[in-house]
Formats: C-alpha cells, sequence, structure tokens
C-alpha cells in the first residue's frame, strides 16, 4: 500500500495507520447507506464466514458505519453484524460505481480525469467514481473482477465494492458487532496513537514496559501502539533525533516525548495527504496520484539528509529494512 518514488523504483509494504484510515474515509464517502443485494468469493480462506450467516445477516443488510481499529477496517451493518476486513501485504478495496462497472470512465465537474490535480477529492455524486486503495498494482485501475478479486459486494445501486489479494493473505470476517471488541486481535491491540485521550505520559509507560528492547522494535508491535509500522516508525525516529537502535531503558523523557509528539505529527500528516500515496485513480491510463512527498528518510538511502545534509544510510533493524541519518541519530549509551 506504501508507495515512493526513488529514482525510478516504486516499493510496496503493508498498509499502517493512515492508508487504513484513508480507506475508511473514501468508503464512508461512498457506500454509506448503501445495501448489500449479493456477495460472491472464491475461497473461504479470505471469506470465513458461515454461509447461513452471510445470508441472514450480511445480504439484504445496509451499511450504517466505518470504522477503523489500529490496521483493521470495520464495515458496520444494520443487522447488528461487521465485516472486519484485514488487507495485511497485498490486499486492495475498489469501489466501483455502477456507471462504471463494465469499464466506462468519467469526468469530474465537467473535466476529463487527465486534467485533475494529484490532490484530486472524491466528488459527493456516488456514481462518478471510482476509488481504489491498497496494494498498488493494476488492479487499482483495470476492469475488476480479476485474478486477483477476492470477494465481491453488490450494492443496491449497481456498484460493487471489490476485495483484491494478490497473495491471499488478507481476509474479510463477518461477526457480530458487539464481539468485535472481543476477539483476540482487538483485546491485545494497543491505543490509537492518534487518540485524544491519549497522551505523552500513557505512551511513555507503555514504551517503558520493553525496557531492554530496541526502540523500533517497540514502536512496530502493535500491543504497545497500535497502527504504526515501519515507515512512520523510521520517520518519527529520525524526527526525534533517536537512533532504531536505541534500546528503550537509554532514552530519557523528554526524547521519549518528542518521539510522543513526532509520531502523531507524521500520522496527521500522512492522514492529511490520504496515505503514503494518492489512492483515488481518476486516470483512464491508470496514472497514480503523487507519491509519498513528505517522507524525510524513509527509502531515502543515499540521498541528503533535509536537516544536515549527511547521506541516509539504510540498514535491518527489527527484521525490517530501516532509514536513518548517521549523523541526526547517533546511537548512544544514554540519550
Amino acid at each position: 500500500m506504501h508507495y515512493t518514488e526513488v529514482g525510478q523504483g516504486i516499493i510496496g509494504a503493508m498498509p499502517e495507520l493512515p492508508e487504513v484510515e484513508t480507506v475508511k474515509t473514501g468508503l464512508a464517502r461512498l457506500i454509506v447507506g448503501n445495501k448489500i443485494t449479493a456477495t460472491w468469493h472464491d475461497t473461504a480462506k479470505g471469506f470465513p464466514n458461515a454461509p447461513d450467516d452471510v445470508a441472514q445477516f450480511l445480504v439484504g443488510s445496509k451499511v450504517i458505519e466505518i470504522k477503523r481499529r489500529a490496521k483493521v477496517l470495520l464495515i458496520e451493518l444494520d443487522s447488528s453484524y461487521s465485516l472486519m476486513i484485514h488487507l495485511k501485504m497485498t490486499g486492495q478495496l475498489v469501489f466501483v460505481a455502477k456507471n462504471l462497472v463494465n469499464g466506462s470512465r468519467y469526468k469530474v465537474n465537467g473535466r476529463a480525469p487527465e486534467d485533475q490535480t494529484t490532490n484530486y477529492h472524491l466528488p459527493n455524486i456516488k456514481d462518478e467514481v471510482r476509488f481504489g486503495a491498497g496494494h498498488p498494482n493494476d488492479s487499482l485501475i483495470n476492469d475488476l473482477p480479476d485474478k486477483s478479486t477476492r470477494v465481491i459486494f453488490d450494492f443496491d445501486d449497481g456498484s460493487k465494492l471489490f476485495f483484491n489479494d494478490q497473495r491471499k493473505f488478507g481476509w474479510v470476517k463477518l461477526l457480530p458487532t458487539t464481539e468485535v471488541p472481543n476477539i483476540d486481535f482487538m483485546k491485545r491491540v494497543g491505543p490509537e496513537p492518534l487518540g485524544s485521550d491519549f497522551t505523552s505520559s500513557q505512551f511513555r509507560g507503555r514504551i517503558r514496559r520493553r525496557a531492554n528492547t530496541n526502540i523500533k522494535a517497540v514502536l512496530l508491535d502493535q500491543t504497545v501502539i497500535a497502527g504504526v509500522g515501519n515507515i512512520y516508525a523510521d520517520e518519527s525516529l529520525w524526527g526525534a533525533k533517536i537512533h532504531p537502535t536505541s534500546l528503550v531503558k537509554n532514552i530519557g523523557d523528554a526524547k521519549l516525548n518528542t518521539l510522543f509528539n513526532e509520531l502523531r505529527s507524521v500520522l496527521e500528516l500522512a492522514i492529511a495527504k490520504g496515505g503514503s500515496s494518492n489512492h483515488t485513480y481518476v486516470n483512464a491510463e491508470g496514472k497514480k496520484g503523487s507519491y509519498m512527498s513528505f517522507a524525510r528518510v524513509f527509502r531515502r538511502e543515499k540521498l541528503p539528509c533535509p536537516r544536515c545534509g549527511t547521506g541516509i544510510e539504510k540498514s535491518r533493524v527489527a527484521g525490517r529494512g530501516t532509514h536513518t541519518c548517521p549523523k541526526c541519530q547517533k546511537p548512544s549509551a544514554f540519550s
């Protein structure tokens, strides 16, 4: 879902909090109020739901709200059931309006798609849009279904929602809404980093539970804080001038407070920009929106640090490709 342009390279990765928030916002504009009239799926792996439950609680139900918890999308239905969707590594959600289902294209405000800016916003008229978000491949903009399509939802206005997944790790689960907080995933996942009631003191307290662990591994641990992945861990650590290998016990409170503020700031910026990319595809030829222009360190190896000019280095920390400035983020015994 993430991809940024460095030279000629486009790199994909698992969606993080801002990307799933972008999906939530887009779908909230497009499918809330729609009734699901039919569903299709290829295998039970990606759609592990009892046929009787699908017939009784999904087909014929109306979408009443779209939510996000950590990296999981929740589509709440008026049947008191919810669809819980995890995109994993290569998942996509693509909404296709009725007049686009057969491959037709559209204009917005009287202008052809190629005239739109990279800061394109979804129009208010549902039947004029195709909205795609997820792993960056051609299924986002090509005719659907295709060989990666795992689940299809048909709506009463003639539109469709496609769940595509090349590697088949993602899933769509139907369960009673009241049971959502009680499943193991929801009970284990940490607080939302952008929650209005989540404070720097709470952040420090949760981080310090892992005193002998390097800070990047702690940031990536979904049981500590929800929704943070590789990109935003690197970006926030650079902002706080903390080396990713620094042990938590060697990081002072002042530095952790700075990290808290940097993490929130970069997540808010990413959400404002629609995630690591613009996920609305408006060009008939499939030209994508703007790339992750705000990245200061991620995927910028050998390019100059925007703060000091030193070349960014890439290493491996917590099992992930990691980007640091060797001058701004020096490992230290205590910081």
